[in-house]
């Protein structure tokens, strides 16, 4: 998914998203709030793709803060105005991919709506913007099933995905022309193919991709941390390893090691041995993840879900380093490959707020000397800081 308006103001980004292209016939996905700025993203990659997706499933607190995705769902003369001037603009089909609300007929009357602005294909993701992370829960196929008698557009489903069987009993249920899957996805690629392959075997094809069309580092180590997962339960090291490694040949050397302690301990098995922490098939198979509820996570952590303070982040391994206990991952991470950073909000340097837009000013841009004063965070509209224009972040 791309921003649309880091899409039209900052060409390097539009430049890397349109990168990807050659790799398959595919729904170019935008977030936006935007109408004009929605489609004038659209027009740039419309000749490369088959189609423009607006992505108003979002349920992240990013997606809060910058006003778009599962967000808009209140919001229906905005998404309205959206896909009746991208319509009217763009040369190809617009799909819209949607999250329930908690009511099967407000659900449906909104899947109406985006149908009748010219909404060509809807997917339905059969979950409230509230369910998500541990409070995801169970996915409602009863809401995309009355969508799907609702409207006479083509419908997706999305939603309790993780094997081949889920998609066959998906479709018989809601009556769906297609079904996507996210995370299940991410665990095992070959879930639509009905197989459940070698980790490393998945990892290899994958670096092989990579090498042809390539792209930033984080993109393929957050890909590799999803497919290796509960292989990582078993070597934290190499958890460490592929966190803090630089290249990409640091990664597939990785993979090696990965592959040389599975098969290892695939000759060391004992027969009739079965797998451990209650998983359908031994770690080194590609196999969905069950996120643990909230219950589940406060056990994991040692505590009761209802002691003051409890956050579902995992802790540093080292216990005797207790300030460190409540950093998220992502701050963990930072903390290995620089351990004297401080994440202490105090020691923040505090910039005074520009009256136009609410970004920092007085704030020297990255790369271009001498323009102190210059708000740095992408603006919603043209404003004056300190007597120059922002030009939103650029």
């Amino acid at each position: 998914m791309c921003s649309g308006r880091a899409y039209v103001r900052n060409v390097s980004y539009c430049e890397l998203a349109l990168s990807f292209f050659p790799l398959a016939t595919i729904r170019h996905k935008f977030c936006a709030n935007d109408p004009e700025v929605f489609v004038q993203a659209a027009m740039l990659a419309q000749d490369y793709c088959d189609a423009i997706d607006l992505n108003l499933g979002c349920p992240q607190m990013i997606a809060k803060r910058g006003h778009y995705g599962a967000f808009l769902q209140e919001e229906w003369d905005l998404l309205q105005r959206m896909i009746l001037l991208a319509n009217e603009k763009l040369s190809v089909p617009i799909t819209c991919k949607i999250r329930v609300f908690p009511e099967i007929d407000k659900t449906v009357k909104y899947a109406q709506m985006l149908e009748k602005a010219g909404c060509q294909l809807l997917t339905v993701h059969g979950r409230t913007k509230e369910q998500k992370g541990p409070l995801a829960g169970v996915a409602s196929w009863e809401h995309i099933q009355a969508v799907r008698k609702a409207v006479s557009i083509p419908v997706f489903a999305n939603g309790n995905i993780q094997c081949l069987s889920d998609v066959e009993e998906c479709i018989r249920k809601t009556g769906v022309h297609g079904v996507m899957s996210a995370e299940g996805n991410l665990h095992n690629p070959a879930l639509f193919e009905g197989r459940n392959p070698l980790v490393w075997e998945m990892a290899e094809e994958y670096l092989e991709i990579v090498q042809k069309y390539p792209c930033p580092l984080s993109y393929v180590r957050a890909h590799l941390f999803k497919l290796w997962h509960h292989t990582l339960q078993v070597y934290q090291q190499l958890r460490e390893e592929l966190a803090k490694v630089k290249t990409l040949e640091g990664i597939a050397d990785v993979n090696r090691e990965l592959k040389l302690r599975c098969q290892e301990e695939i000759a060391n098995q004992k027969e009739g041995e079965k797998p451990k922490e209650g998983l359908p098939f031994f770690h080194w198979i590609c196999q969905p993840y069950i996120r643990p509820g909230p219950k589940e996570r406060c056990k994991e952590n040692g505590i009761s879900g209802t002691e003051k303070g409890v956050r579902g982040k995992r802790a540093l391994e080292d216990e005797e380093d207790r300030s460190s206990e409540l950093l998220s991952k992502n701050k963990q991470k930072k903390k290995l490959r620089n351990p004297n950073k401080s994440f202490d909000p105090s020691l923040k340097p505090k910039y005074a707020k520009c009256d136009q837009c609410g970004n920092p000013k007085n704030v020297l841009l990255p790369g271009r000397t001498g323009r102190v004063g210059v708000t740095v965070a992408t603006c919603p509209t043209v404003c004056v800081c300190w007597h120059l224009v922002c030009g939103g972040g650029q």
